[in-house]
């Protein structure tokens, strides 16, 4: 069975940060000293596994969230992943061969339910639900990563959310920056660590988002272009992965950010400069009332339809700086 892990404040202290596992309603502290993510999955594997149920005395009302990931981990993305958000971006899934790779500054991740403060200088400010996977161990050096063998590099999985500042991002060509903001990376509620046997099932995930009630994003994790053990192995050879970093593999449709008819594509491609061309999006954007607002509240979960594999629920809410 899944395991969920979750890193809390107790209620009203200022005491450190601990790690526990949630049971329902109730959580057993784990009698460990881990600092970060990486720490305790490398540290104290096996123990997460053993943890006696009738020692889960702690409410989970009595305590505050954190992110589970803590802000020391890599945190690294995959982009235009799904097929849908490619093609309402105005693209062809035939056109990107290739895998999307780009990273989010790990000074982003906050908690699942922490309000976010828009930046002042920001209008497009968009959500993607996205299935985040934890690294277990550290991934040697061009390592070939099977299909069948994610349980041995992988602890498990937790929403993240990828908030993007689209007028930044785009007329900018900055997904750092435009992605990297503090608050931009909602992360769990906990970390849900996978069996074997449950590893095999992430394509049976379903992702939802909504907006003040209102559905926006709704797909399952099987619509992945680039799948987690190949995203794995390219990573391998190209850069270094240690327990506890955070990889975000995509989102599908249903965020904010359209792409214009192809008439206008056509138009703005061959007869506007590209100044004029972003200064036309970023006029358009601000009259879509789809981009976030302070005073919105964004729901995000990730499951199974049988919920044999539950991620829990983020609740975000949109805040003026």
């Amino acid at each position: 069975m899944t395991r969920t892990i979750v890193r809390f404040l107790e209620a009203g202290t200022t005491s450190t940060a601990r790690w526990g596992v949630q049971h329902g309603s109730r959580i057993t502290p784990l009698p460990v000293q881990a600092h970060t993510t990486g720490e305790l999955l490398a540290s104290h594997w096996d123990a997460l596994w053993h943890v006696d149920d009738s020692r889960a005395t702690l409410p989970l009302d009595a305590v505050q969230l954190l992110a589970p990931v803590t802000q020391n981990q890599q945190f690294i993305c995959q982009g235009i992943n799904y097929r849908s958000h490619v093609i309402e971006s105005g693209l062809r899934v035939e056109d990107f061969p290739f895998n999307t790779l780009f990273t989010k500054a790990s000074s982003c991740i906050t908690a699942a339910d922490a309000p976010v403060a828009r930046p002042p200088h920001v209008r497009l400010l968009d959500y993607e639900i996205e299935l985040g996977l934890v690294l277990r161990q550290d991934l040697p050096q061009h390592t070939v990563v099977q299909p069948n063998d994610l349980g041995r590099w992988l602890a498990g999985v937790t929403i993240v959310n990828d908030l993007s500042a689209r007028d930044v991002q785009l007329p900018q060509g900055q997904f750092y920056k435009g992605k990297s903001y503090r608050g931009f990376g909602p992360t769990g509620p906990g970390l849900v660590l996978l069996t074997a046997q449950e590893w095999k099932r992430w394509p049976d995930l379903h992702m939802r988002l909504s907006v003040n009630g209102e559905l926006r994003q709704d797909a399952y994790c099987a619509e992945m272009i680039h799948a987690p053990a190949a995203t794995l192995s390219e990573l391998s050879a190209l850069q270094s992965l240690h327990a506890g970093d955070l990889i975000a593999t995509g989102t599908p449709a249903g965020c904010a950010v359209r792409a214009p008819g192809k008439a206008v594509m056509f138009v703005m491609r061959h007869f506007m400069s590209d100044a004029t061309k972003w200064r036309l999006f970023v006029r358009k954007g601000a009259s879509n009332p789809a981009y976030l607002q302070p005073g919105d509240r964004i729901s995000a979960s990730i499951r199974t339809d049988d919920g044999a594999i539950d991620l829990g629920e983020q609740t975000t809410a949109i805040v003026a700086p």
